[in-house]
């Protein structure tokens, strides 16, 4: 399973933003522009601590069988891997989703002094946020679940021949 790349996290924000930015403009010019919903940055960081808790636990459970404990439950791999394709692709949807709303959320900020545009621009900045700590958790969850790489069988002069 390949890691996840802040680059390519970034990317997706990038091209998300610009894009709902430039179609914010055009919208807003040809009628009424969409409403950022109120659910979208609770529902990002619903994610996020779902994420957050998963990362912890399986922290903890793994933490438990290194130290040979003997209450200590084991961690299924298949269910790792699970987590970590579940965070993965929740980074993935939170970086395209954050982009979208900050690129709406800066195109509110031209116009402030409405108060439902101002109140649409706090809640596109608060799923700017809420998406960014989806991929924190993400990221989190990523690197407890990873395995430690095994130099030393690699860089043996048996470790060919013993395959």
């Amino acid at each position: 399973m390949r890691e996840l790349r802040i680059r390519l996290l970034a990317g997706v924000f990038a091209v998300a933003g610009v894009l709902s930015w430039a179609g914010a403009r055009l919208w807003n010019s040809i009628g009424t522009l969409p409403s950022v919903p109120l659910a979208a940055p609770i529902v990002l960081a619903v994610i996020a601590a779902v994420l957050l808790a998963t990362a912890l636990s399986l922290r903890a459970r793994l933490k438990a069988q290194r130290e040979r404990r003997p209450e200590a439950k084991g961690v299924d791999p298949l269910m790792a891997a699970r987590a970590v394709v579940f965070g993965q692709a929740s980074a993935l949807v939170a970086a395209l989703v954050a982009g979208m709303y900050g690129g709406a959320g800066v195109f509110l900020l031209e116009s402030l002094d409405i108060p439902a545009r101002r109140d649409q621009a706090i809640y596109a900045g608060f799923s700017v946020v809420a998406g960014i700590a989806v991929i924190a958790a993400a990221i989190f969850l990523e690197r407890v679940c990873k395995l430690p790489e095994d130099d030393d069988d690699h860089h043996t002069p048996g470790a060919a021949s013993a395959a």
